[in-house]
């Protein structure tokens, strides 16, 4: 059973070498890449980086949009057995800073401009602050990405293990440090293999891909599925309502997943009606619950389509919960799922010991997609990563006596704002360095666009004056702009505790109540 991604992309090449993988778009057009042409062009990456004096073990980055580029970058590391850290293309200086300190990434591919932000600037900026980064090449920039992959030399695949790290993947914890969660070959094709049984995924089935590739639900949920089961993917760059409609219509996509905000903001396009979906047989949702009303407006616009809940995260690599074939529309709505094959659950309480059936506790999960843990952090990587194989995922579930699982709510203040993870402390600790301000409390809020969006309760400094424009762009020049405080709210003074700390909970009764 192949288990490293060099067998992968390998045996895929090997088997169908003519037929189409990859659709995408370029600067100079459209692109078809077949499996041949995948593996051909990520042994050139792998040919450049061993020129670079990259080999086992070492950690290149990149931080680029939906694209080929990205996929060759990444099977080309991995066919080396270099560690592939993943970066957004919205991070900015802070952001990626730290996560190239903290993995100690020796090389970084980058985008050159991300809408108008220059990140050749931003690169130049923080590199001398980096000394094991000896490397950046810019996309859209030159001939930076002709000079890494022009390479003659060797890109021949290392002898990897399925329990080597393929993947550096960074999510904030609560603490507001981000975490990089080590995810290796046999955990990623692990997590992909179970999705892929579970909904029966064939070889003429087509992706309409807009899930980044930075995340489990790009690179395992769409990406590694579809090179099991030689299917086809349609990659968009980014997520567009319009675009990704078009996207299923003309490539006669047969499977769409996306958080509920993409699924809000496809059905409200006045372009759908003009493009046939009908192809559509899987239509999924990830990344948060989807309510009754947009579960049944998804049934109605794609008939054809059968409607699933996921639920996945980056500790076991992509999904390890999903709707069952069976179940019906307000199953879909009610519960996340059922595990997947190979996928044992369970619900804990505060003690950690398992809870009855129908009875309220935290979702922890053991599979084939388990993480290897927190890249050099072993105190997060002992809370979260449990003796016996157990992730502990911090969402509070009840586990119904058939097995279906129920998402209660979150235990950690993570909000997810139209589909990305925001962590409020890390932008508080972000308001908090802004001379005017004193006192910073953040939580996630309703929004019927976004799912969530984050509102920040702030005291200013006596005598100073600070307006909402300034402290949105005050973070906007320092965190990823879907970070960014949507709703700033100014007060005299916070609700405390006994213990001093900020009353959290009253700021979400009072936001509720509001």
């Amino acid at each position: 059973m192949t288990q490293t991604f060099p067998a992968l992309v390998a045996g895929a090449a090997a088997e169908n070498p003519g037929k189409p993988f990859l659709r995408c778009r370029s600067e100079s057009g459209p692109v078809e890449i077949s499996f041949a042409e995948l593996e051909q062009r990520s042994r050139r990456v792998a040919a450049g980086l061993r020129n670079l004096g990259i080999g086992r073990g070492d950690r290149v980055a990149i931080a680029a949009s939906n694209q080929a580029e990205w996929l060759e970058f990444f099977f080309g590391a991995a066919g080396i057995g270099a560690i592939t850290v993943t970066l957004n293309v919205r991070y900015r200086e802070n952001e990626l800073s730290f996560m190239l300190a903290q993995s100690g990434a020796r090389l970084v591919v980058s985008s050159a401009t991300d809408g108008d932000t220059d990140l050749t600037a931003i690169y130049d900026k923080i590199k001398p602050g980096l000394p094991n980064l000896e490397h950046v090449f810019f996309l859209g920039a030159g001939d930076d990405w002709s000079r890494l992959t022009s390479s003659d030399g060797d890109g021949e695949p290392a002898d990897v293990a399925p329990d080597d790290p393929a993947m550096i993947l960074y999510t904030s914890g609560t603490t507001g440090t981000p975490k990089g969660a080590t995810l290796t070959h046999g955990s990623i094709i692990g997590a992909a293999r179970a999705q892929v049984q579970h909904f029966q995924v064939r070889h003429d089935d087509v992706y309409a891909a807009v899930m980044p590739l930075n995340h489990v639900g790009g690179i395992t949920c769409t990406i590694t599925a579809a090179l099991l089961t030689r299917s086809t993917v349609a990659l968009q760059a980014a997520f567009s309502p319009s675009k990704a409609l078009e996207a299923i219509a003309s490539n006669r996509a047969t499977i769409f997943a996306g958080v509920p905000t993409m699924w809000t903001l496809m059905l409200a396009d006045e372009s759908r009606q003009r493009h046939d979906t009908s192809s559509l047989r899987l239509a999924v949702i990830g990344g948060a619950n989807a309510d009754p009303p947009l579960c049944a407006a998804i049934c109605e616009a794609f008939p054809n389509a059968r409607l699933h809940n996921l639920y996945g995260l980056s500790e076991v690599s992509g999904a390890c919960v999903i709707s069952p074939p069976d179940d019906d529309q307000a199953t879909v709505a009610r519960s996340i799922g059922v595990a997947l094959p190979g996928v044992e659950l369970r619900a804990v309480d505060a003690d950690g010991r398992e809870v009855e059936p129908g009875t309220d506790g935290e979702l922890q999960v053991r599979g084939p997609g388990r993480a290897a843990g927190y890249w050099d952090n072993p105190e997060a990587t002992a809370a979260t990563f449990l003796p016996d194989g157990w992730v502990a995922t911090g969402d509070m579930v009840t586990i119904e006596p058939d097995g279906h699982v129920v998402l209660r709510g979150r235990r950690k203040e993570m909000f997810v704002q139209g589909g990305y993870n925001v962590y409020p402390v890390e932008v508080e600790n972000v308001l908090a360095a802004h001379p005017a301000v004193a006192m910073v409390a953040g939580i996630g809020v309703p929004d019927p666009v976004l799912g969530e969006v984050g509102q920040y309760h702030i005291v200013l400094k006596p005598g100073t004056t600070a307006t909402e424009e300034e402290l949105r762009e005050f973070c906007a020049a320092r965190l990823a702009d879907y970070k960014v405080p949507r709703r700033i709210v100014f007060a005299d003074e916070l609700p405390l505790t006994p213990a001093g700390k900020i009353a959290k909970a009253k700021l979400r009764a009072e936001a509720a109540g509001s």
